[in-house]
């Protein structure tokens, strides 16, 4: 199965599965032009592009509410925090490098403490073993 997504000022708005041979030129081999027709000619007219679940295609799935980055060739996740900023892959980086200290703590992030103190942000949780 192939993948589509429709974009509407670079915002992934609805995402679709076509079968491969909706997708395959005269001589068989795998096209997004022609895809991107079928979508056309099945969905309305609109901007479309491949995608894939593996993140072969565009460096990630073009889930509804990304943004398509054309710079990057990337689908980019809505930025989780304010203070993350997007890499050249289109992976959003804390200001701040996760802790990495035990197997036996895990870390999420807290925006609010990185805000009141710029050297803060991750916080420790305990996993129960």
């Amino acid at each position: 199965m192939a993948h589509f997504v429709k974009l509407d000022d670079n915002i992934v708005t609805a995402a679709y599965v076509i079968a491969d041979a909706d997708c395959l030129d005269d001589g068989g081999n795998e096209s997004e032009a022609v895809g991107i027709a079928f979508c056309t000619t099945l969905f309305g007219e609109g901007t479309y592009k491949q995608t894939s679940y593996n993140g072969n295609i565009r460096k990630r799935f073009g889930a509804v509410g990304y943004t398509y980055d054309a710079t990057k060739d990337a689908y980019i996740e809505p930025q989780p925090y304010v203070s993350w900023t997007c890499d050249s892959n289109g992976a959003w980086q804390p200001p701040i490098v996760k802790p990495d200290d035990t197997d036996k703590t895990t870390y999420f992030w807290e925006e609010s403490d990185y805000q009141a103190d710029n050297s803060t942000g991750w916080r420790a949780q305990l996993i129960d073993q």
